[in-house]
């Protein structure tokens, strides 16, 4: 069985790759990046609004590992 891992990706940082989860199937990677709060554009969180002013935009996508 294949298993994915989840990785925040940052646009401004072109290159720069943070890890956030590994070792979960396609479903729960998919179901994670359908959280709004996985993307600079939707989340509301202030840990993650903090994020997007410091960082800029950003967003959380997965890849086979």
């Amino acid at each position: 069985m294949n298993s994915y891992k989840v990785i925040r990706f940052y646009v401004n940082r072109p290159g720069y790759r943070r890890t956030i989860e590994t070792g979960l199937t396609l479903e729960q990677a998919q179901e994670h990046c359908k959280n709004p709060e996985t993307c600079s554009s939707t989340c509301t969180r202030a840990p993650n609004v903090r994020r997007t002013k410091l960082q800029g935009p950003w967003f959380d996508g997965y890849e086979k590992e």
